[in-house]
């Protein structure tokens, strides 16, 4: 078991790295968090405007089962809220480059019961990863 969580944690570790830029950021104010609007305005406006899709079929298995093997306090048996949140990630993105603040997005974003102020750098970076790699590839 240790040796599995060993490798997807330097699996998902490479994925961040692969993102990652090394330019410093003069401003380090906390990015603001953007959601997902509930009900689009038509055929298309989540695309529009910057929504990525939700992942379904394996996809969507993938997300979930990476989600909870990272902590199962994230998915925590509500599936679309961790699959929402995800979304919003992605929004967030599109307009945040810098890996530190999009992590910081991530510990504001996704939050547990028992971790009321986000699940930490870490596994907040592989959080950010598994977003990236099943819903907002391409951001």
């Amino acid at each position: 078991m240790r040796t599995h969580q060993a490798a997807l944690l330097a699996t998902v570790t490479l994925l961040v790295l692969a993102g990652c830029t090394s330019e410093p950021e003069a401003d380090a104010k906390p990015t603001p968090v953007a959601t997902v609007p509930t009900a689009p305005a038509g055929p298309g406006a989540t695309e529009t405007a910057g929504v990525p899709p939700a992942p379904t079929g394996e996809k969507r298995v993938i997300y979930l089962a990476t989600l909870t093997g990272i902590d199962p306090e994230i998915v925590n048996g509500k599936d679309d809220q961790a699959i929402s949140r995800g979304r919003d990630q992605c929004t967030a993105m599109k307009d945040e480059k810098d890996p530190t603040k999009r992590i910081a997005q991530v510990e504001q974003r996704f939050i547990g019961p028992n971790h009321p102020n986000g699940f930490g750098p870490t596994k907040s970076a592989l959080i950010l990863a598994t977003v990236q790699a099943n819903i907002c590839p391409t951001y």
